[in-house]
């Protein structure tokens, strides 16, 4: 009753103050809504650590927080319009002054959430930020979704299919200009394909889907970085996770245009994956190669050329490697991780049990990548380098790591912004997969269901 009593008086102190009231003990320096079908995150981001508590009520759902030690501030009311109206998991947002040195948040929810609440200490551009994650109570089964596309796809090619003979064969009944109607089907011509059943909600995963699947090569595409982590950014402001999204959304509508190769993003949108959970994923699918993409950065804007690395089970091939896989390995600081979540440490033990026959085959579709990306532009090295790299650390699926080109040097990072550049990128990313699975077929092995 005095949760609900506190929610009624709420509408009272929303949105009440003016810009000359300011933020007690601690002051907001930003506030971030990131949403996406595997979770949305809000951050506050502040000048001291915040301290908060939270709870959920059902009828309607809402996340409920309070934060203490602090008062109503614009910055803080910024969180009001923050929301998108796409949001999966956020109806809205209000912001009220609670108690006088408490101010709280409620979060209306469009479904139930597993909500994740931890803090963050001050990591490259960032200062304090106090994070909620909102997970669905139930997460989707990635295999399943990847199953309901593939045949969303098919049955979408089959009306195409039917709507062009439609057309076709229109064309060839009408009359001709002073002559008889002329009723003619093309020579040779073949039954047209029966129209798909139209449902209403989707089909339930069958075991026979599932066996087709099995019979897919699937390839897992990591855009690097994304959300709270931009990864590098180039001298005009493009920045890491927005490019490399780009060119992996691409990948995977070559990859899929296959007949029998499937893609699966490890992200489709602006939010961010840690590390271990980017391979589960790969994992979940039962992958049989994972590509990450990135754009290189270092000190000096001379730098330039393509990469691609593999994982090393002992040191980095060349000191520069090392260098580049501290870096890559330092975006769970920056992207933010929740160090308490459970079985977070099962998982990078897990991960860490990379096999001598996984680098194997990484060096193989490696140098495949290699060699067809030297075509498209310069390459920073001639050959596949090696380092302790978390991402590639997958103990069963060969893995590997593109870097697209410098994005700190200024006439790569316009190549990068180029779509006739990113267009030839991904040709040659395509064309170095396929090349490598035509010499190493996917293992023929049983997929879990």
């Amino acid at each position: 009753m005095k949760r609900r009593q506190a929610l009624s008086t709420l509408g009272t102190l929303v949105l009440a103050l003016g810009p000359a009231e300011l933020a007690f003990g601690a002051s907001i320096v930003a506030v971030r809504v990131w949403p996406a079908s595997d979770y949305t995150r809000l951050t506050i981001e502040s000048d001291k650590a915040l301290q908060a508590a939270h709870f959920l009520t059902d009828g309607p759902q809402r996340l409920v927080v309070d934060i203490e030690n602090l008062e109503l501030s614009p910055a803080l009311r910024e969180l009001v319009g923050k929301v998108r109206p796409d949001d999966p998991f956020i109806a809205g947002v209000r912001v009220g002054q609670n108690q006088p040195r408490v101010v709280r948040l409620v979060i209306d929810l469009k479904q139930a959430v597993k909500p994740q609440q931890f803090a963050l200490p001050p990591v490259a551009a960032y200062q304090h930020r106090l994070v909620f994650d909102l997970y669905p109570t139930q997460a989707a089964d990635p295999l399943a979704a990847m199953i309901l596309e593939r045949d969303q796809a098919e049955r979408a090619a089959g009306q195409a299919i039917q709507d062009a003979l439609g057309e076709f064969i229109g064309q060839l009944e009408r009359p001709l200009p002073g002559g008889p109607v002329v009723a003619q089907a093309p020579a040779a011509s073949s039954p047209a394909p029966a129209r798909p059943r139209q449902t209403t909600s989707p089909p339930e995963v069958s075991a026979a889907q599932r066996e087709r699947i099995n019979r897919l090569t699937i390839v897992a595409i990591d855009p690097g970085h994304g959300g709270e982590d931009p990864g590098a950014i180039g001298p005009s402001g493009l920045k890491e996770k927005d490019v490399v999204l780009q060119i992996a959304l691409q990948l995977r509508d070559r990859i899929n245009a296959h007949p029998s190769m499937r893609a699966m993003l490890t992200r489709d949108d602006d939010f961010f994956v840690p590390l271990y959970e980017r391979v589960s994923k790969a994992r979940r699918v039962q992958a049989d190669l994972f590509v990450s993409i990135h754009a290189d950065a270092f000190f000096t804007p001379e730098a330039r050329g393509a990469s691609v690395f593999a994982l090393s089970q002992g040191g980095a091939t060349s000191a520069a490697a090392r260098w580049m896989a501290n870096k890559e390995n330092d975006a769970d600081l920056v992207g933010g991780v929740n160090i308490a979540a459970k079985d977070t440490q099962v998982l990078r033990t897990l991960l860490d049990m990379s096999t001598a026959a996984q680098i194997k085959d990484s060096l193989k579709v490696g140098q495949e990548v290699l060699s067809r990306i030297g075509g498209v532009g310069r390459l920073h090295k001639r050959q596949v380098e090696q380092a302790g790299f978390a991402v590639l650390k997958a103990p069963d699926i060969p893995s590997i790591l593109v870097e697209t080109a410098f994005i700190s040097n200024p006439q790569e990072e316009s190549r990068l912004r180029d779509p006739d550049y990113q267009a030839r990128l991904v040709e040659a990313l395509y064309s170095g997969i396929r090349r490598y699975f035509a010499r190493n077929p996917a293992l023929s092995r049983q997929r879990s269901t």
